[in-house]
């Protein structure tokens, strides 16, 4: 699949011209793994979910363009697709101590790369697409080469990493975020841990020859041998009590912002600064910070980093501020744009735990000192949903109806 720019317009038309595939259409073939088939359009699947994740393109608009061509019952299956995402940001944003593990785990793991000299070649033979099972060595290309894949595809290949090749799951989990345009902290990781039976106990999920075969019709046949049969999850890895088993704390309020001369702080997390809550503030600036670099101890793809810095590039046009690159930057040189440009305020949007976050907390003390405050806002979207990601996904399922009233969508 080839990415037009990563612009809102280029997000905007893509949604345009998928709105007639978001009702029966979708449903029907969601699942479907069609990259290489003849014959088969990729207009079942959105492709939007670079875009939804820099919020370029908002969740809202998806809902709201799935309600207009198909209705509240035609458009179900792919507006609870949309809801997921929310889903798994409230979740990880009442659970802080989930990511920190997560981030531990992984400069563990790699440090295990270093004293395991089999393991490193295993993990090696599975980031490069040598492993010799032909489904797992293909989509491993793709992933590299477009910064694609599926939904269906990630949740075999996770299954595959973390059962069949018996590899582990932070290192799988940290591969894709490097490489996915679409990488998001919460989906990203929270996603690998419900593959693994870590999210959700004892539910791990055991990719089976017959579906890749039936949903990649026929691409990929694997032989039942090749791959591990259903047995235990990754449960018993994470001890009893472990706090990911229930929210450690609610949402967080947010920060009241004040009429003072402001700085706008533009980042992957959200890019649609027109509709940023800026009533009364005094916007004098915006500043870019890229994150994509800070996503992994390795880094992110060359794909992910091009794509992260035209997203960024189109925010900025339309924000129509002067602006600064922060994305290098030292707490002191924050501090010294703040001074520049007179600004007692930086708007941020609220995010869950994830690289962005971690910068902030960097940089906080010395602007604090500095007289200079940080303002976390919150979407509408994200502060219906947030509240209800306690438990599982049906929790917040359940309220779609709702949750849409509440947004302004029924």
């Amino acid at each position: 699949m080839s990415w037009p720019e990563a612009t809102r317009a280029a997000g905007s038309q893509r949604l345009s011209d998928f709105a007639p595939h978001m009702g029966a259409h979708y449903q029907r073939l969601r699942n479907i793994d069609a990259a290489g088939l003849p014959g088969l359009a990729p207009q079942h699947v959105s492709g939007l979910s670079p875009y939804v994740r820099h919020r370029l393109v908002l969740e809202r608009e998806l809902v709201a363009t799935a309600l207009r061509a198909h209705g509240p019952t035609g458009a179900e299956k792919f507006i609870e697709e949309v809801f997921w995402r929310g889903y798994f940001r409230g979740w990880l944003i009442q659970r802080p101590a989930v990511w920190s593990a997560y981030r531990q785990g992984v400069q563990d793991d790699l440090r295990r790369l270093n004293a395991e000299p089999h393991l490193r070649q295993r993990y090696e033979a599975a980031c490069s697409g040598q492993t010799g099972l032909a489904c797992f060595d293909t989509w491993a290309q793709e992933l590299i080469d477009t910064g694609y894949l599926h939904n269906h595809t990630r949740m075999w290949m996770a299954s595959l990493w973390i059962f069949t090749l018996q590899l582990p799951w932070r290192l799988g989990a940290d591969w894709f975020y490097r490489h996915l345009l679409d990488g998001d902290p919460a989906s990203n990781t929270l996603s690998w841990r419900w593959v693994g039976g870590l999210h959700t106990r004892g539910k791990a999920y055991f990719a089976d020859a017959h579906n890749i075969e039936r949903c990649t019709q026929g691409r990929f046949a694997p032989d039942p041998a090749q791959l591990a049969p259903r047995g235990q999850d990754l449960s018993h890895t994470e001890p009893q009590g472990w706090p990911a088993l229930q929210p450690l704390c609610a949402p967080p309020d947010i920060a009241r912002g004040e009429d003072a001369p402001t700085a706008l702080l533009l980042t992957e997390e959200d890019l649609h600064p027109e509709d940023w809550p800026l009533a009364g503030a005094q916007v004098r600036a915006c500043a870019t910070w890229a994150g994509a670099q800070h996503r992994s101890p390795l880094g992110a793809s060359a794909r992910v980093q091009h794509f992260e810095r035209q997203a960024l590039a189109d925010a900025v046009s339309r924000c129509a501020r002067p602006s600064e690159d922060l994305s290098h930057a030292q707490a002191s040189q924050w501090v010294a744009f703040a001074q520049r440009h007179g600004i007692t305020q930086w708007l941020v949007p609220q995010t869950p735990p994830g690289p962005l976050q971690e910068r902030l907390a960097q940089v906080q003390p010395a602007l604090a000192s500095a007289g200079v405050r940080l303002v976390a806002w919150r979407r509408d979207w994200d502060a219906a949903i947030w509240p209800h990601a306690t438990a599982g996904f049906f929790k917040v399922r359940q309220r779609i109806p709702d949750l849409l009233k509440q947004v302004g969508l029924r």
